[in-house]
Parts: structure tokens; sequence; C-alpha cells
């Protein structure tokens, strides 16, 4: 498949980014510039590099404090959240978990999220499958989520410290 059929097959509900993609042998790579590398492109890998450019261009989310692929180890197994928000003070504010675009955001997806959070303890989720997004704060004394109408900007939940 072309790339040009790839890019339009895969057009989201986020504002259009530019990036670095080769082709190789192997298929085609995407330059990652929070990991520093090219990585395999694959449908969730064009969300996640689309939802994070979105997060550090429009929403005003600091490059420098997103951890993406960070690991957590749970029950002696590792698993790899999609991407991490740090505050200031490197403790783990926001999990961001992504989905191919057509894998529908279920109760499953939250339920992944909370499993992750387990380990981390943030008070913030988002989740996008770069057509639908959701952010909400854990609210621990009701066990719930506290939805927010649309993605909300850094200063918005960084300023809820």
């Amino acid at each position: 498949m072309n790339l040009q059929k790839y890019k339009k097959m895969l057009q989201l509900n986020l504002p259009a980014s530019q990036f670095s993609i080769k082709q190789t042998k192997k298929g085609y790579f995407i330059f990652d510039k929070f990991r520093k590398k090219y990585v395999k492109l694959t449908p969730e890998e064009w969300v996640r590099q689309h939802f994070l450019m979105y997060l550090t261009e429009h929403k005003g989310y600091p490059e420098a404090l997103i951890a993406v692929e960070q690991e957590v180890s749970l029950n002696k197994m590792k698993k790899r959240c999609d991407a991490v928000l740090y505050d200031l003070q490197i403790k783990p504010q926001l999990i961001i978990e992504l989905k191919a675009p057509n894998i529908p955001i279920t109760q499953a997806v939250f339920d992944q999220v909370a499993v992750y959070n387990s380990k981390l303890n943030v008070e913030y989720f988002m989740i996008s499958n770069g057509m639908e997004h959701y952010c909400c704060r854990v609210n621990t004394a009701t066990e719930s989520y506290e939805f927010f109408e649309e993605i909300p900007d850094y200063q918005e939940i960084n300023g809820n410290k």
C-alpha cells in the first residue's frame, strides 16, 4: 500500500501534523520525536504520534515531561503505558492510552488504564483512538471518573496542584 493511501485511510479527528516517514524493505517507519528514533508505522502508532503532537503543539503540554512506552511492573508482569505525563517533580500525573482508529473505546480500555494506575497513582487519564478522545480526573473519594468536555490545556490540569 502506498503512503498517501495509508494516510487517507487513517484520517483522524485531530489536527494535521508534519512527520518524517521513511519506507524500508520492512515497511513504513515514522520518526518519534519523544523516543528520538524511527518506529514501525502502525495504525496505533499513527494515533500516538498525532495525539502527542496535538497535546504539545495545541494544548501546551511540555514535550520534556512526556514519556512514551513507559514500563510498569504489575504482579511480576511488565506492561507498557502508551505515554505518561510527569509533573515538574517527576511524579506521574497523567496516563495516556491510545488505540488504533478501528478499536472502540470501551469500559475494558478504561479498566486497562485503571490497572496501570494501581501502580502509578495518577490524577488524570486520557484515552483516544484518534477519532474519539476522553480525559477524566480520578476521584479517589468516590472511586469514579470526572470527565472533561474536551481535552484540557496543560495549564488546566497542572493548575489543580
